[in-house]
């Protein structure tokens, strides 16, 4: 039975989030050293669909579950130890503890993390290469010496002994559980073979299951390897600066929330935190595989595991570091690789019965051609194959190695390639049902368009006195974090104006902010302020701002004007939306902007429906009314505000996965970086892996069919059955593999040249 991996992390707060979410249950018993588990619920309350959830989160637990670490517990939750086993439960009165019905689970199978040291693959490659070296030296030694009939035995022991291991270990370890599988086929096929002297063929056997084992194996650690890839990048060690200046060498662990860290250029960012002093650029590509060097200055956002490049920075820590966006993807991608698409479950559950079927109908044929068609019970002879050694056959080519393989090596492998190229994937049934999808909704803010405000003009009242009225906008907004703000501050600093000291500032909440420069009262905000004042005549004969714009106006001495602000667009948006429209994907857009400004963004970009001014309840309703035409809907946000109408969505797609914690949790399928076009490589990449699973089931049910009706009729010798059994294994595995090495780029297809990722 696999344990879960000891990586280090908040195992309370996995199952406190467990409880919150299961309303029924009081409290869950964990006995990792007796591989129990247990739920407690207080009457017999339905379980519907508990045990799955459960081992889900168990699945995400990253701390040994038995661990008597110090943990955070939150208020209305408890931990206690009861014997071996501990108790993480709500808050409770002795009576109604006395209540709680105890109700054993079934404990989930978690995949252990690799041991240090060399890859599982290469071990079992190894003992592949020994096997069928021994197998080739066994079949030479055959015809070489005559006169020793033992010596091709030894060497074809060895070669059962090392291409059978592997299997044995397995088999041995679910014969105790009372279960039996593919390798016990192998292993029945193999001894049944050496009892008809077909040694050569057992051998033979071994040597491709043990060869196909290290390839399913390799396929494995490739996957792995782009998690580890995140884990090495997590730094150990951080410069704390204290109070009085000086700097202390800590561990990342012992960080707090709002401690000052200094990172220099070459170091990595030891939490996520903002910055508060410096200026330099970042490298992201580990976290969000975003080539392009990412500028930082005060204010803006760093990340745990990313590079600080050329500038010491000084930055506060806003999150632990067990709780930072770095920690969270590890876990988001380690618990995808547990989770199964629902066609893996399938072949799962089909594998293991196929298994009996497959022993039970080789045993009933051997019967058959035994004594129906009165055939040799065990004695080969030149004209004719005995019963046994066609049952053996049988048992072979009839096993359903590649078919259990099928799906869930292209799902890894997807899972792997979306960890590289910024799409993370909640599992298989994400990959699955995106490509299923025939409506894409997305959000206008922050997903067709950066969600960032730029100064697009400057008018001034007299005219040309515009520069005065941007400098007096930004002695003003210098000292306020809206994002109105940071978009003049941006563009004033771009312009060169000098930033002016500002006396009693103050901020006017919900209209604007107040100050003195030189004396002089200085406003500025919404046109409301003018409307309420001697202006207010005047203001109404000057036009409106455009649908698309947004207006901030400046008051002072002798001087009024406006700054209009425009969200901008993402240049990618147009040429995706293009190329999801090609692939036969309808776009609508919803949004709770006015109406004009949501058909001038969408007739900019070519969406097919328009959807506007909705509330959060509207767009629920407005994905409700989608999905009910037939077509599966995937939703794009931004993870926070969207949040009900992804949950309402067939798929979820989040954006800007680096500071929402809501897309992490909400979301199926995160875009790293904030890129609509990595929704493209996502979509490609779904089809793509669709169309390997397709090829994979037909090459694995093929070869089934093809050759148990052939040796039905007593036309495969067990040499061929075997090599056409590994064979198609072996195929199955390398074509899941070419999903890894896919160029999927998310660049739209007729885009301009000079993409990293062109796309299949």
């Amino acid at each position: 039975m696999h344990k879960a991996a000891n990586t280090g992390g908040d195992w309370v707060a996995e199952l406190v989030e467990f409880l919150r979410t299961q309303p029924g249950v009081s409290a869950v018993r964990i006995d990792p050293a007796a591989q129990r588990v247990a739920v407690a619920t207080i009457g017999p309350t339905a379980l519907h669909g508990l045990e799955e959830k459960l081992a889900e989160t168990i699945a995400a637990i990253e701390t040994e579950l038995a661990a008597k670490s110090a943990a955070r517990v939150p208020l209305g939750y408890s931990v206690r130890q009861e014997g071996a086993a501990m108790v993480v439960g709500r808050d409770s009165c002795e009576t109604a503890e006395k209540m709680w019905l105890w109700r054993e689970m079934k404990w989930p199978e978690i995949e252990a993390e690799p041991a240090p040291g060399a890859p599982e693959w290469r071990t079992l490659a190894i003992m592949a290469a020994v096997c069928g070296a021994a197998g080739i030296a066994g079949a030479v030694a055959t015809p070489l010496a005559p006169g020793l009939p033992w010596l091709p035995k030894v060497f074809f022991l060895v070669g059962l002994v090392t291409g059978g291991w592997d299997a044995a270990v397995d088999t041995w370890t679910n014969l105790r559980k009372g279960e039996v599988d593919i390798h016990f086929l192998m292993l029945a096929v193999a001894l049944g073979a050496m009892f008809i002297d077909a040694w050569g063929e057992a051998v033979l056997l071994l040597f491709l299951f043990s060869a196909s084992g290290a390839m399913e194996e390799y396929a494995l650690d490739r996957t792995q390897r782009e998690v580890s890839a995140l884990l090495k990048s997590s730094p150990k060690r951080a410069t704390v600066v204290l109070a009085d200046g000086e700097e202390k060498d800590v561990a990342v662990e012992d960080l707090q929330v709002a401690q000052r860290v200094r990172v220099k250029p070459g170091e990595a960012f030891a939490a996520d935190g903002l910055v508060v002093q410096g200026r330099s650029a970042s490298d992201e590509s580990a976290l969000t595989g975003e080539a392009t060097p990412v500028e930082k200055n005060i204010g803006d956002q760093v990340f745990s595991g990313t590079i600080n490049l050329w500038g010491a920075v000084d930055y506060d820590v806003v999150r632990l570091p067990a709780e930072s966006t770095l920690q969270k993807i590890i876990r988001l991608i380690q618990t995808a690789q547990k989770l199964k698409a629902p066609s893996e479950r399938f072949t799962d559950r089909f594998g293991t019965g196929y298994t009996y079927i497959v022993i039970g109908g080789s045993a009933l044929m051997f019967l058959v051609w035994w004594l129906g068609f009165q055939l040799p019970a065990f004695t080969n002879t030149p004209e004719t194959r005995s019963a046994f050694y066609r049952a053996m056959t049988l048992m072979v080519v009839a096993s359903p190695c590649a078919l259990v393989l099928s799906i869930p090596s292209a799902i890894l492998a997807a899972i792997a390639w979306g960890a590289r190229h910024g799409v993370l994937f909640r599992g298989g049934a994400a990959i699955e049902k995106l490509a299923d999808i025939g409506i894409v909704a997305l959000d206008k803010t922050g997903t067709l368009t950066t969600g960032e405000l730029a100064v697009v003009g400057c008018e001034s009242y007299p005219h040309g006195r515009e520069r005065e009225v941007l400098e007096l906008a930004y002695a003003l907004e210098a000292k306020s974090q809206h994002p109105i703000a940071r978009a003049i501050v941006r563009h004033a600093r771009a312009s060169g104006v000098a930033e002016l000291a500002v006396d009693d500032f103050e901020s006017l909440t919900g209209n604007g902010l107040r100050g003195k420069i030189d004396g002089a009262t200085l406003l500025l905000g919404r046109r409301e302020l003018l409307e309420s004042g001697p202006l207010a005549a005047w203001v109404k004969k000057l036009p409106p701002a455009a649908a698309e714009l947004s207006e901030v106006w400046m008051i002072g001495r002798e001087l009024v004007g406006r700054l209009l602000l425009k969200d901008q667009i993402r240049a990618e948006s147009r040429a995706v939306l293009a190329e999801l429209k090609a692939m036969g994907i309808r776009t609508v857009m919803l949004t709770g902007d006015r109406t004009h400004a949501a058909e001038a963004v969408a007739k900019d970009l070519g969406l097919d429906e328009v959807r506007a001014g909705l509330s959060p309840e509207d767009k629920v309703a407005a994905i409700q009314a989608l999905r009910a035409g037939g077509l599966k809907v995937a939703m794009v946000g931004d993870g926070v505000n969207d949040a009900p109408c992804l949950a309402a969505a067939d798929v979820s797609v989040a954006m800007g996965a680096r500071g929402s914690d809501a897309a992490l949790e909400q979301a199926e399928v995160i875009l790293m970086h904030d890129r609509i076009e990595n929704f493209l490589a996502a979509q490609r990449l779904s089809r793509r892996a669709r169309a390997i699973i397709r090829q994979n089931l037909a090459i694995s049910l093929g070869v089934v069919v093809v050759m148990v009706t052939a040796t039905a009729f007593g036309a495969v010798p067990l040499s061929v059955g075997v090599a056409a059994h590994e064979g198609s294994t072996v195929v199955v595995c390398l074509n899941s593999l070419r999903l890894l090495f896919a160029r999927i780029g998310g660049k739209p297809r007729g885009a301009a040249a000079g993409s990293a990722n062109p796309p299949a």
